[in-house]
């Protein structure tokens, strides 16, 4: 049955979330519990509805819930995900998470076993069996806490929780699962085959260990049932680590610029020898020296930034990369974020932001790309990758004709409350949002060969939402401003192991 209790709680949300929309949806929780209430939730309610009042008014409603355009089952999966991404990039603790705390902030009222069961389903349809059992065991968990005011059973969960245990490789731990369900209800047929399989491998192993068993002359068929301990291991060196293992740790911020790098970073007033500048000069922050990152401060308006975000709004499409082979524009799970262009022409804040670009890399920009304007909402993230196109990618912006990206400009136009770090994981180096300022770099070297060290990546946003706009610089017209020079550089790529 469908709690009542429910209602109390689903009122209070309201009320909280009516005082300032995009402060609520902010929270990752939050987020996911909307989507989750207005899927599998309502369902449950027009079952209820179906029962007590007739098919006339459920049809009603549910033409109402078309018109409005309610979130999907593919909405509620994307929710889900987005969670299990933050989980991991930022060490989440799946119990603090299920209270509504944060890398230890309280946000939210938390998630019921409900909840809960919902996050480990998920996960267990996209065949993350890891994420599975976590999610599953804190349903468990809540469960017991909160009794029979839910409407999630333990045979469903212990159903779940079991076949991932199984796939983790657990096949003991799998087995006393589904005796536990069995005990519950012993006609369960999928639990009964199930059994018989468990009970079959079992087997297999200890009449395997019985052949070897002369070896050392111990007895080892006992199969002892496993716990998910995660044994002590070495810490790996930067140089071991996976580039998935350097992004996390940067976006966490464990990693530090070591001295004597830091030690010769500067920060200076530029004014590029314009007259203007000569009154208001650029704040300049060097954060890295090869290849040369800087901040500017304060270097783009409230005025522009709202109005930036008011015009590209309603254009709002799923952000794209470009498939190297066919030039094509694609969407990519590794890029999650919405996008839209603007044109000089269609404003003076988007000329002058544009303008601005000019004065603060000496650079021209009348080959440049339009301002591509990008949020990232809620686990929003783009993975390692480079601006410029690779000599393997020759397709890539072929349709502009004006070379390839020399320079990138990426204006912040947000704060962000959690994560949303620009990190570079070949330099290890980690840039936080600041609404108001800008950071520029080189995307290729001075003899027109890409700058691999200049791979990087947006981290996920923890809390918050992130504003940003791309400023993309190409070769064409920058021959006097950044001339090419005849060195033979250095190529090399980095590593990009995953």
């Amino acid at each position: 049955m469908f709690p009542f209790r429910n209602v109390e709680g689903y009122a209070r949300e309201h009320e909280e979330a009516s005082r300032n929309i995009q402060q609520y949806l902010s929270n990752p929780i939050n987020a996911y519990l909307l989507v989750k209430r207005l899927t599998t939730d309502w369902k449950k309610v027009e079952e209820l509805i179906t029962e007590d009042v007739g098919k006339s008014f459920v049809a009603n409603i549910t033409n109402s819930r078309s018109d409005l355009k309610f979130p999907t089952d593919e909405d509620l999966n994307g929710a889900a995900v987005a969670l299990m991404r933050l989980q991991d990039t930022y060490k989440l603790e799946t119990a603090q998470v299920a209270r509504g705390v944060l890398n230890g902030v309280q946000y939210s009222t938390g998630l019921t076993a409900s909840d809960c069961f919902e996050l480990g389903r998920q996960s267990y349809h996209n065949r993350d069996y890891y994420h599975t059992v976590l999610w599953m065991q804190e349903a468990m968990d809540r469960l017991q806490e909160e009794q029979n005011a839910t409407t999630t059973s333990k045979p469903d969960i212990l159903e779940y929780l079991a076949f991932s245990t199984y796939m983790q490789g657990n096949v003991a731990r799998a087995l006393s699962m589904t005796n536990e369900l069995l005990e519950l209800v012993p006609t369960h047929e999928r639990a009964l085959g199930n059994r018989a399989y468990y009970q079959k491998e079992i087997q297999s192993k200890a009449s395997q260990s019985k052949k070897k068993r002369g070896e050392d002359g111990k007895d080892d068929t006992a199969i002892p049932e496993q716990n998910f301990t995660v044994a002590e291991e070495r810490v790996k060196t930067w140089e071991e680590m996976t580039e998935r293992e350097r992004y996390e740790m940067l976006c966490r911020g464990e990693v530090s610029i070591p001295p004597e790098v830091e030690k010769n970073l500067k920060c200076r007033y530029v004014d590029r020898g314009i007259p203007f500048l000569k009154i208001a000069p650029f704040k300049e922050e060097e954060a890295y020296l090869d290849p040369r990152i800087v901040v500017y401060h304060n270097v783009i308006y409230d005025e522009e930034i709202e109005t930036i975000k008011r015009m590209a709004q309603p254009r709002f499409k799923r952000a794209t990369v470009q498939n190297y082979k066919t030039g094509a524009l694609e969407i990519a799970n590794y890029r999650i974020s919405k996008s839209a262009w603007l044109q000089e022409h269609e404003h003076k804040h988007v000329a002058a932001v544009s303008k601005r670009v000019e004065h603060m890399t000496s650079m021209s920009v009348e080959t440049a790309e339009e301002l591509q304007v990008v949020n990232y909402g809620i686990g929003g993230h783009y993975e390692p990758h480079f601006d410029f196109a690779r000599k393997e990618e020759t397709n890539a912006f072929k349709s502009l004709g004006t070379g390839n990206r020399i320079a990138t400009v990426l204006y912040y136009m947000s704060d962000v409350e959690q994560g949303g770090g620009t990190v570079f994981t070949a330099i290890n180096i980690s840039l936080w949002p600041r609404k108001g300022s800008a950071a520029f770099w080189h995307n290729l070297k001075p003899n027109g060969e890409g700058d691999f060290k200049t791979r990087h990546a947006a981290c996920p946003v923890l809390t918050g939402s992130k504003w940003v706009a791309n400023k993309w610089l190409h070769e064409r017209g920058q021959e006097f401003y950044r001339p090419c020079t005849l060195e033979n550089q250095a190529t090399d790529e980095v590593d990009v192991r995953h």
